[in-house]
């Protein structure tokens, strides 16, 4: 791997940072403190592209001659927005509301050249069916893999490959919050090559 800058991913999420880890970076990485409310009528995709490229452009503010990952993720079921859910009652929810149904995880990345100013973006949708899941079998889910602070209340990483009956993306990476193939193509523009 070729990187002629310093990489800082605009997260705290593990998530992203272990995917960075598979291909090699490893990074710093810092938490931007925005506000993630959606705006009025804003559409899901809309609005991941949006808190990606503002997660970018509040770590940017503080860091020169740097490549800022910055990412962002809105599931929607219909035009219901499904976030992450905090509490084992609000993942219960969600997986009961799921049950069935085809939900649409939109993964927006931006990568962000403190030194030049150039921003690049791109969104990754990811469609999800998911199995007619029960109560008990929702129970037991949660109980094992706690996951309470994944958008849509299921780690497809882990055992919530169980949850669904298909997953359709052009980057097996995006539902798990970061996607490397995009991302990949953007650090090659910024002469980054990996491997």
């Amino acid at each position: 791997m070729t990187v002629h800058a310093r990489i800082v991913l605009a997260s705290s999420s593990a998530y992203r940072k272990a995917l960075l880890a598979r291909i090699g970076i490893a990074c710093s990485a810092c938490a931007p403190d925005i506000d993630e409310s959606p705006l009025p009528g804003e559409a899901a995709a809309a609005t991941a592209l949006r808190l990606a490229g503002a997660k970018a452009r509040k770590i940017g503010e503080r860091e020169s001659a740097s490549l800022i990952i910055g990412s962002d993720q809105v599931a929607v079921l219909g035009t219901r927005v499904i976030g992450k859910p905090g509490t084992h009652a609000a993942a219960t929810d969600q997986l009961r509301i799921m049950s069935g149904n085809t939900v649409t995880f939109h993964t927006a990345l931006c990568l962000l050249n403190t030194a030049t100013g150039s921003m690049q973006t791109a969104n990754v949708p990811t469609t999800v069916r998911f199995r007619k899941l029960e109560g008990a079998q929702i129970e037991r889910y949660l109980q094992q893999d706690r996951p309470y602070d994944c958008a849509g209340s299921a780690k497809i990483e882990s055992l919530g490959i169980a949850l669904v009956e298909r997953v359709e993306s052009e980057d097996p990476t995006a539902l798990i919050g970061l996607p490397l193939i995009a991302l990949v193509g953007m650090l090659l523009q910024e002469g980054v090559s990996i491997p």
